[in-house]
């Protein structure tokens, strides 16, 4: 084992596991969790921590088999396992713990409109498309729930849709709330649709893709809501 004593003391347990995981190989390589414990509990035997050390490394495998990072294999058994495909992947990558809070942001129950473009686009790594194609989901249905004409796009297409007498808008609610609403949707559509739509944006924390994504998620439900009473 290649990981030093000092390194665990310090080391998170994310950090810890994609050491590890480098270690093992590439995809399918066979690992041996208990292989794995023991080897620690020799390598560190003379550190006054040991039970501790020995510790942070089952700390690490047990992440690697919650994300996904090694699995069983079809000839393992026992405490033998192999490295996933995603193993080998998150392996690959420098920011690959990042990689995967975001994907786990995204693993929801997602609305169907993001899960047909803007999530395939975040899975292969394209965050500005993904994010683009997020709010583009909200304004297409804003405007097939309105029936607003193709001339009106943008923060113009969500005031007309929730203005006073939009037709999105509900009627029953207090005033303030009605202005409140075609805020936030003119405020997400300016703020994160329209910029990509003028110029290249470069998106390079998958945290913040994946937050556009899920922000999106919520004037898409509001929209299913509004579609559920009527309009």
């Amino acid at each position: 084992m290649a990981l030093a004593a000092e390194w665990l003391r310090r080391a998170s347990t994310e950090d810890i596991a994609l050491g590890l995981l480098r270690g093992f190989g590439g995809e399918g390589a066979t690992v041996n969790g208990y292989n794995l414990m023991n080897g620690a509990q020799q390598q560190f035997s003379s550190e006054p921590d040991t039970v501790a050390l020995v510790g942070r490394v089952g700390d690490a495998w047990a992440w690697l088999v919650a994300n996904g990072c090694v699995g069983q294999g079809l000839h393992s058994s026992g405490n033998w396992m192999r490295v996933t495909q995603q193993g080998a992947r998150v392996a690959e990558r420098p920011d690959a713990a990042l990689h995967l809070q975001a994907e786990k942001l995204l693993a929801g129950d997602l609305s169907p409109q993001l899960l047909r473009t803007a999530k395939p686009a975040f899975a292969r790594g394209d965050f500005e498309t993904a994010a683009f194609a997020a709010m583009k989901a909200v304004e297409v249905e804003v405007r097939t729930l309105s029936g607003l004409p193709d001339s009106l796009v943008g923060v113009k297409l969500m005031q007309a849709a929730f203005n006073t007498d939009g037709p999105l808008t509900d009627q029953a609610a207090e005033g303030g709330e009605r202005e409140a609403m075609m805020k936030l949707f003119a405020g997400a559509i300016g703020a994160f649709k329209n910029p990509a739509s003028h110029r290249t944006v470069h998106f390079e924390d998958p945290i913040e893709a994946a937050e556009i994504v899920q922000f999106a998620d919520l004037p898409l439900r509001l929209l299913a809501r509004t579609a559920a009473r009527g309009i």
